[in-house]
């Protein structure tokens, strides 16, 4: 698995252009949540509390179905969530086999959810590598050195204080 994802992250030099994600509201029947745009959040809330974010909740799953989450620190770069931490965690054992994966923030009242599949960046040539060493130095006043994982979102929630603001972001 991981050679798969590290021959497809190989084959991006680059990454893609950060778009802003289209928005909608996400479907929660009887939470009070408006049917309306009016009072969804614009992608710049989120994106402002990813970079800042000091630690990202990590939500895997074994491969027998059992869930697994744990903080971890990570730095926001090009759209992306980059991770890492030792590959013998439960964590990483869970994303070797199944990269699908939520990531969140700490604030239950000020929420930003990511979802979809990691890549695992292992070659220190990756363009990303300065970026992220760059970004975790600034953040952490230590650089992180490959490997590391890298969430670029399919799909985004996020909500202030109460679900009226509640907003779904697609990324693709």
């Amino acid at each position: 698995m991981i050679a798969r994802m590290a021959k497809r992250r190989s084959k991006e030099t680059e990454a893609p252009p950060v778009k802003e994600p289209r928005a909608s509201r996400p479907h929660v029947p009887g939470y009070g949540i408006p049917a309306s745009a009016k009072g969804m959040l614009p992608w710049s809330h989120a994106d402002e509390r990813l970079a800042r974010s000091r630690h990202y909740w990590i939500a895997t799953t074994s491969l027998d179905g059992r869930p697994h989450s744990v903080p971890v620190w990570g730095v926001w770069v090009e759209g992306a969530v980059c991770f890492g931490g030792g590959p013998e965690t439960r964590w990483a054992r869970n994303l070797k086999a199944n990269p699908r994966v939520a990531v969140h923030l700490e604030a239950g009242d000020d929420v930003v959810i990511l979802e979809g599949e990691v890549d695992r960046v292992e070659s220190p040539d990756d363009p990303l590598v300065a970026k992220v060493q760059d970004a975790y130095q600034k953040k952490y006043k230590m650089p992180h050195p490959p490997p590391f994982w890298v969430l670029r979102p399919a799909k985004a929630f996020a909500w202030y204080k109460d679900l009226r603001s509640a907003t779904r972001f697609e990324f693709r």
